[in-house]
């Protein structure tokens, strides 16, 4: 089972960028999905987090200006960042508590896309 994210890029400070995550692979299952961030020197952190049912849950710091949703049927996370600040800018990586069948729940993480947000 793979993470795959994709939708980093740069952009300019009030702007918009949208995340993607999709988990690839046979036969799994999906618990929890997650998008972290980690700025340069600094430890990583949990940006917003949701459910299998949607239920979601944010860091402050972005608390109304990110949104995080799911597609169950297609396996993937979405992040939409709206009025980005500088300090957004970091790595921002998924996380997935999957199961393979067959096997145990894991963490699992994708390859991290870099989001700058400057002028």
């Amino acid at each position: 089972v793979q993470l795959q994210a994709s939708g980093g890029g740069l952009m300019q400070p009030g702007g918009s960028l949208r995340l993607s995550c999709a988990a690839s692979g046979s036969g799994f299952s999906i618990n929890a999905m997650a998008w972290y961030r980690q700025a340069p020197g600094k430890q990583r952190e949990l940006v917003a987090r949701i459910t299998p049912g949607s239920s979601t849950n944010y860091a402050d710091t972005v608390k109304g200006r990110f949104t995080i949703s799911r597609n169950n049927a297609r396996n993937t996370v979405y992040l939409q960042m709206n009025s980005l600040k500088p300090e957004d800018t970091a790595v921002y990586y998924c996380n997935a508590d999957i199961r393979p069948y067959g096997s145990s729940w894991a963490d699992y993480w994708g390859q991290g896309t870099q989001v700058t947000v400057s002028s």
